[in-house]
């Protein structure tokens, strides 16, 4: 039968009982001096991949507005929407760790512009990343599990259009503007945050209402291409990156070996992704940032799994996983570790008869 992902449910309370609330994570050793340098930030490369981020969506709009409502305009609304609606979900990563400006202003403005772009409260969706963070893929604890076993194809399959997201974070936003939380978000959103919460719905609300009145007023869904629908139609590419950061490996285990993976993309992917491919990477040393993600990869990788060679291999490498767990089975894919590597803790020895 399906596991039970409430964050107020059985699991919960049981991750909660057998210590796997907030574990002691599995670190690989690395030189002090040597990891404190990886962590130094730097507005320099920041400053130029979000505005070279910015200009291409502005280039890209302004060439769809140009054009439309001609045949040529479809081509420039999808690179819109692929950088508004997925390049927005690596931004929003970044700045809400804080670590991809030096200057945390920046990374404050930029962190809020793709919330909105996200439809993510920002106060909120803190919240719950900090969460994911000291409890990745712990049932009953992780509020970001994207895939539940056993996996909703369908859902997933939907959700490349962003339609489950949208509507769920729409419905969201209409209760905060009410006033309230939903009460999974209690559990982790902090009390002094929850004014914050309430105003930026509202404030959003309003925002959307607006585009909405001008789109009514113009009698075109133009303003709604700019400002909205690239959330639904730009998805695809976010949806596809963020399935391989932790789908098919391991629940409920303290070894971010285990349970997240690299994966070698492609140049475009990974400026969309901000290197966030390197994912493994980045839950072992979370204020490293994206643009020290290669170099800590290099470091690190004689204690690590090897990364998956592209999203086409890793895909490739999901399908069985996927198919047993279908049947409702446990199965999860066991990394191999390099010669050399520190061992897996003596908890792997429960996923060795599930591996796939």
């Amino acid at each position: 039968m399906p596991k039970d992902y409430y964050l107020l449910g059985d699991e919960a309370a049981r991750a909660e009982a057998t210590g796997l609330a907030n574990p002691p994570w599995y670190r690989t050793p690395v030189d002090r001096d040597t990891i404190r340098a990886l962590m130094e930030k730097d507005d320099g490369p920041p400053t130029r991949d979000t505005l070279l981020w910015l200009g291409l969506m502005i280039g890209f709009a302004a060439a769809g507005i140009a054009l439309w409502p001609t045949l040529w305009s479809p081509p420039f609304w999808l690179a819109y929407g692929v950088l508004y609606g997925s390049a927005s979900d690596a931004r929003w990563h970044e700045c809400g760790h804080r670590t991809a400006f030096k200057t945390p202003w920046k990374n404050e403005v930029v962190y809020h512009l793709a919330c909105f772009m996200l439809m993510r409260n920002p106060y909120v969706w803190r919240a719950s990343h900090v969460r994911h963070h000291t409890d990745t893929i712990i049932v009953g604890r992780d509020p970001e599990i994207v895939a539940m076993r056993p996996p909703d194809l369908l859902r997933i399959g939907v959700n490349l259009f962003g339609l489950v997201d949208a509507w769920m974070l729409a419905r969201r936003m209409v209760l905060h503007a009410s006033g309230r939380l939903h009460p999974e978000e209690e559990t982790y959103v902090r009390p002094q945050d929850r004014r914050k919460v309430i105003m930026v719905a509202r404030l959003w609300l309003l925002i959307y209402a607006l585009v909405g009145l001008l789109a009514l007023g113009m009698g075109s869904i133009l303003p709604l291409m700019v400002i909205g629908l690239p959330r639904l139609y730009g998805a695809w590419h976010h949806v596809m990156t963020g399935l391989l950061q932790h789908l098919g490996l391991a629940e409920n285990v303290t070894d971010h070996r285990l349970n997240t993976r690299t994966v070698l993309m492609n140049p475009v992917s990974r400026f969309i992704y901000l290197n966030m491919n390197y994912h493994l990477e980045h839950h072992m040393f979370t204020m490293v940032p994206y643009y020290r993600l290669p170099e800590l990869h290099e470091l690190i990788k004689h204690d690590v799994p090897a990364p998956e060679p592209s999203i086409f291999a890793a895909f490739r490498r999901l399908v069985p996983v996927l198919t047993r767990q279908l049947r409702y089975e446990d199965a999860v894919i066991v990394p191999d570790l390099p010669s050399g590597a520190a061992p897996y803790r003596p908890e792997v020895a429960r996923l060795l008869p599930n591996a796939v």
